[in-house]
């Protein structure tokens, strides 16, 4: 019964972290296109 949790824990922060990742490199590239136009 106990042996899941960690293992779902692992899962739940890896996933929040990729998709942080994620929406951080997406900002960073789209703030970096916005100053190439103007």
């Amino acid at each position: 019964m106990m042996e899941w949790i960690p293992i779902v824990l692992v899962m739940f922060k890896l996933i929040v972290f990729g998709t942080g990742m994620f929406f951080a490199i997406k900002w960073h590239y789209d703030k970096e296109k916005n100053n190439k136009k103007k």
